[in-house]
């Protein structure tokens, strides 16, 4: 065994079952390879509408050495994502980890965020969040752990023609502080991961954010140098649902190589 395999057993998440949604692609399909190489197994929703293949991270997972269970789920369907925490009981026999991973991305300028819109982008982005905590908390019965995915846009800066988007992910935080009050004493801690820009098939899409060029003209303002990986954002995830972090609860942490601390030239 490598001393990072060694390293990852350890942390307490071996035999643990995990719930990702938005696990087609990106950052949820790297938490995924990420938890099967601690040990972990994992209940990958993947939205049926997404392009991306879900196939892909099961193959990824088990080359890892992992276990991972695919189910179709629309985190804007609250009996769908009830159904996917009740899955990772039903073929793990536990369940002892929650991300909420899924969201959406659509460029909308204030004149043409119509209420559908803004209806939509929250019902993923924030009530998803909300649907996929008080599901997975209601089929913990030991302590557990719970992160979701914010966002830099929102999280910590602005960003124009996307007010939709940065409201929800500026609500998710204000969600995961009044929880982790609400869940402490049943032992579940919760957490958010703030990515900055990192490299997603979402942060590549040309028409609802950066693409290609814009983040590597971003990446150029960045104290790293670069922009971030979806592997780098995803360890962190696995980081606050070990137990190195059994006394973290409430916290976020900003993951943007020094982007948000860097004096504006």
């Amino acid at each position: 065994m490598s001393p990072e395999a060694a390293l990852a057993r350890d942390d307490g998440l071996a035999g643990k079952v995990a719930v990702i949604t938005g696990g087609g692609s990106g950052i949820g399909r790297a938490l995924a390879v990420a938890y099967a190489r601690a040990g972990a197994a994992s209940v990958v929703g993947h939205f049926p509408g997404d392009p991306h293949d879900v196939g892909e991270t099961v193959a990824a997972v088990e080359a890892a050495g992992g276990r991972c269970l695919p189910v179709a789920v629309d985190v804007a369907d609250p009996a769908q994502v009830d159904a996917l925490a009740r899955a990772a009981v039903a073929e793990f026999g536990r369940l002892d980890v929650g991300v909420a991973a899924a969201g959406v991305l659509r460029r909308a300028p204030l004149a043409e965020l119509d209420d559908p819109a803004w209806e939509e982008m929250l019902s993923v982005d924030l009530t998803g969040v909300l649907r996929t905590f008080r599901s997975c908390a209601a089929e913990m019965t030991g302590p557990g752990a719970l992160v979701a995915v914010s966002s830099i846009a929102g999280g910590v800066y602005g960003w124009h023609d996307h007010a939709h988007y940065a409201a929800a992910k500026a609500g998710v935080l204000g969600l995961v502080r009044s929880l982790a009050v609400e869940l402490a004493p049943r032992g579940i801690r919760v957490n958010t991961v703030v990515p900055g820009l990192i490299e997603s098939p979402q942060s590549l899409d040309p028409v609802n954010s950066l693409g290609p060029q814009g983040l590597a003209d971003a990446g150029r303002l960045i104290p790293r140098g670069r922009v971030g990986t979806v592997d780098e954002a995803a360890r962190v995830i696995r980081f606050l649902t070990s137990e190195d972090a059994a006394y973290v609860t409430g916290q976020s942490i900003v993951v943007d190589g020094g982007l948000t601390v860097r004096w504006p030239s």
